[in-house]
């Protein structure tokens, strides 16, 4: 975590810094240990966050990030700018697909999910509207590390934790994978992040061609080369066209 200056703000900003994640409920032992504030500091100001709504307080006393918090973080950009052109058009990938559709956007070395309409329910989908996951188990997440700055991906390529016994850590494997998304415009996860799914994704641009999110969809694991998977890719690809050309134009 980045060291943050010896201020009210920056003590506050550290105690909500120790979420991410890996880290969603944290009790005020770890959010000490992870903030680096001591004990006595760290109840303070969990305190006045709770108090706020920055944070909520569950029955095993552990602590959460708050509503107020979350509605706040609504008011981003990310969020209302991208989030509003994308709906409609989210919203009818589904309707054409009866799957799980994502929007997600790159924030740190992590990806962000920003929008998402469910889909299948049998299918076991761990992605939520703010959470944030691994860019290399993810097709979202392909996507973006593979259109993202070389400081990203040095720091993704450091620490390629497996999350399923399917998910890529050999950072060769990687590397020609994320190659093959900037040669064919599209990328894929076969049960990577969840047993029982796959994901296929595709780049979003804006108007000067660089990539500003990723739209995707999680399935049940198909045959890698089959019509439906091609039909996956065209769906996206249309999905994507029509998101591109609603943005507005870049300042």
């Amino acid at each position: 975590m980045t060291a943050l200056p010896p201020t009210a703000a920056g003590k506050l900003l550290a105690v909500l810094g120790a979420f991410d994640a890996g880290h969603g409920r944290l009790r005020l032992s770890e959010l000490a240990t992870r903030s680096g504030l001591t004990l006595t500091t760290t109840h303070r100001i969990v305190a006045e966050l709770t108090a706020w709504g920055a944070l909520a307080r569950r029955g095993d006393d552990s602590y959460v990030v708050g509503r107020r918090l979350w509605n706040l973080g609504l008011l981003a950009p990310v969020q209302t700018d991208l989030r509003a052109v994308a709906a409609p058009f989210l919203h009818d990938l589904h309707a054409a697909t009866k799957a799980t559709v994502h929007l997600a956007v790159l924030d740190g070395h992590e990806a962000l999910y920003v929008d998402r309409v469910s889909g299948r329910r049998s299918l076991p989908v761990v992605s939520e509207v703010g959470v944030r996951l691994p860019l290399h188990t993810t097709g979202v997440g392909k996507v973006l590390l593979a259109h993202a700055g070389p400081d990203v991906v040095e720091r993704c390529f450091a620490g390629l934790a497996a999350r399923t016994e399917w998910s890529v850590t050999d950072a060769g494997v990687l590397a020609a994978q994320l190659a093959a998304v900037r040669r064919q415009g599209w990328a894929l996860t076969d049960q990577e992040m969840t047993a029982g799914t796959s994901s296929v994704a595709v780049p979003l641009r804006d108007g000067t061609g660089d990539v500003v999110a990723a739209v995707g969809i999680v399935v049940p694991p198909f045959e890698l080369g089959s019509p439906a998977q091609q039909s996956m890719v065209t769906a996206l690809r249309v999905t994507a066209a029509g998101i591109e050309r609603s943005l507005p134009p870049v300042p």
